[in-house]
């Protein structure tokens, strides 16, 4: 017994093992397909909710999925509305697991080959690079997968043969209940309802459970995967929890109608049909379980806009802050944090600008509060950075470093601000407040929103006019200084007023240079990105 034990143990276990190695290898393949996704084929309920299935399938996880649009509601690139289709599509794509079991890790022997390409991914994530690397990973972790199904279903015809489990029937509403508990109990034990789902198949094609039993094993599974996302959701953002709170109720109304009217149907037509009951048992655990998922969606897509409406109320937004983009939880999902953090980095640069426009335009100091926010999100934006890792997707790596390279300008542009004084002084002498006049007028021009930021042409543009004020500010510096200098004798100013007003004709010039090099690294990284 202690041996059946043990296998059972290591076959979840590999196959635990399998799919997060070939989900984080799909995850970091999938790279910017997951954004282009979320912001091409999300902008109707049917496309969102069928995005989720696809995304679920392409990635073989529904958390990455739904980390993924958890993520992309805080940065801003779809709406809480969009992000429920996607939810709820998620939940029926991590079906696809049950039927890839049904049909593969069960119907045949596939352990003879698990071993290869174990063996190969492996070799192939050693020695090749990029893509090929991630590929390599991925065969490693599909191997895997299926030596862990294949360990686990001799456990189970060994664990078949020493416990009888004809007390676990599922004959009366307190017995169905039971079982129900149980798969909850299974998947968070093993944290994962793909891997319990795969227990239940194996024990049910070893002969350790009926069909009736593997049904209501499944619903209970189905709602134990809710109990793993509202752990996570535990200082999470508020649109985390609101996400999560969709996918509980999503999963407590599958149940409900799995548990009181698609079961005890299945189960009558399995033993009183003929086409039916010729099905193989495995494929109609699979069926059953995408079939639940599919019933409620139908339920739910309807009524999307009440349901948004309720979950808002029910958990309001008490403290709105660009903060809430920086979630923990992206940070699974490297293209997620990313757009994050590129998110965060824009309104920090929009702020900058507007702030600058602001003083030279109507002369009014920027709040040292609102300085001071400026300064904490600089700080948790730099602290989230850090923890951002990329593995082995080349397109991510860069576009990664080119969010870093337009960081220092930040900090430069920031440090610009500490200077803002200076500004009353420019208004003392007509050239030098013309040139920071020009400057503003620029900004003004090409920076209207802070969408602006992220368009090539406008930054084109910008760099352009930035480019040449630089220019006509360096070919007039002299001729500027001596004004300075004739003006401070012509009005009878001390020398630290003339130096003073040499140190502000300095810094408009400074500012203007960083303004342009700032403009030159975003324009590149911009032009980039499109390619």
């Amino acid at each position: 017994m202690l041996q059946v034990f043990a296998e059972l143990c290591g076959g979840v276990g590999l196959f635990l093992l399998g799919m997060t190695l070939m989900t984080n290898g799909l995850k970091d393949i999938a790279g910017g397909t997951l954004k282009h996704l979320f912001t091409q084929f999300t902008n109707t309920p049917v496309k969102a909710l069928l995005s989720g299935i696809g995304l679920t399938i392409l990635v073989n996880s529904s958390t990455a999925t739904t980390v993924a649009t958890v993520g992309f509601v805080n940065a801003g690139v779809m709406t809480f509305a969009q992000a429920m289709g996607v939810v709820i599509g998620a939940n029926i794509g991590t079906t696809s697991t049950g039927w890839l079991v049904a049909f593969l890790g069960l119907k045949f022997s596939i352990s003879m080959f698990a071993l290869p390409f174990i063996g190969f991914g492996a070799m192939l994530h050693l020695v090749a690079k990029d893509r090929l690397k991630l590929f390599g990973l991925i065969l490693a972790g599909f191997g895997m997968i299926f030596f862990g199904i294949a360990i686990l279903q001799e456990a189970m015809a060994g664990f078949s043969n020493r416990v009888d489990l004809s007390f676990l029937s599922a004959d009366g509403v307190w017995a169905k209940l039971f079982l129900v508990a149980i798969g909850i109990v299974m998947t968070l034990i093993l944290q994962s309802s793909s891997a319990s789902i795969t227990a239940t198949l194996a024990a049910l094609a070893s002969g350790a459970i009926d069909l009736s039993q593997a049904l209501y094993l499944v619903i209970g599974q189905n709602v134990g995967a809710v109990g793993i996302t509202i752990l996570s959701t535990i200082g999470a953002s508020i649109n985390a929890k609101r996400t999560v709170a969709v996918n509980v109720i999503f999963n407590l109304v599958a149940a409900i109608v799995a548990f009181v009217l698609l079961a005890p149907v299945l189960l009558w037509l399995y033993q009183h049909t003929s086409w039916l009951s010729r099905w193989d048992a495995l494929v109609v655990v699979a069926l059953f379980h995408t079939a639940f998922s599919v019933v409620a969606a139908c339920i739910f897509m309807p009524v999307l806009k009440p349901l948004e409406t309720l979950i808002i109320r029910l958990l309001p937004e008490h403290s709105p802050s660009i903060l809430r983009c920086l979630d923990e939880a992206s940070l699974q999902l490297p293209i997620v944090a990313i757009q994050a953090a590129e998110t965060v980095q824009d309104y920090i640069l929009f702020e900058v600008f507007k702030e600058l426009h602001s003083v030279f335009r109507d002369g009014i100091l920027p709040d040292k509060t609102k300085l001071k926010r400026l300064d904490d999100i600089i700080l948790h934006l730099e602290a989230y950075l850090e923890k951002i890792t990329i593995t082995h997707n080349l397109e991510l790596q860069q576009h990664f470093l080119a969010i870093l390279r337009v960081m220092v300008y930040v900090r430069v542009l920031r440090s610009d601000l500490e200077k803002i004084d200076n500004v009353a002084l420019l208004r003392m002498h007509p050239a030098i407040f013309q040139l920071a006049l020009d400057y503003s007028h620029i900004l003004e021009s090409y920076i209207k929103t802070i969408e602006d930021l992220r368009e090539s042409n406008q930054i084109e543009k910008l760099r352009t006019e930035l480019n040449s004020l630089k220019k006509w500010a360096s070919k007039h510096r002299t001729e500027i200084r001596n004004q300075v200098l004739e003006y401070t004798l012509l009005n009878q100013l001390n020398a630290a007023k003339s130096l003073e007003l040499l140190a502000a004709q300095r810094w408009i010039e400074r500012l203007i240079a960083h303004t342009y090099r700032f403009a030159n690294v975003l324009h590149e990284s911009l032009v980039k990105e499109q390619k």
